[in-house]
């Protein structure tokens, strides 16, 4: 049994492996959070000058990044849940 799974901590150097394997084995998701994150960025320093439309459409995108990041975490290829 696992010490994660016996409610006990894995090690930091266990964490780190995993998160670089993971990062290797799902480079979309990790372009699509990358995009999702210098989207947000974007927002919060433009948000008090946008206008309505800019705004409109900044979320529009960041409706559509979430649902990416969903999908291919999940796996899901069709319409993620409302």
């Amino acid at each position: 049994m696992s010490p994660r799974a016996r409610g006990g901590r894995t090690g930091g150097a266990g964490r780190a492996r995993e998160a670089a394997g993971e990062r290797r084995s799902n480079r979309p998701l990790r372009e699509v959070l990358e995009d999702l994150l210098g989207h947000t960025r974007e927002i919060v320093r433009r948000a008090k000058a946008m206008t309505p439309a800019e705004l409109d459409y900044a979320q529009q995108r960041l409706e559509w990044l979430a649902d990416e990041v969903w999908r291919l975490a999940t796996g899901e290829e069709g319409e993620p849940p409302s």
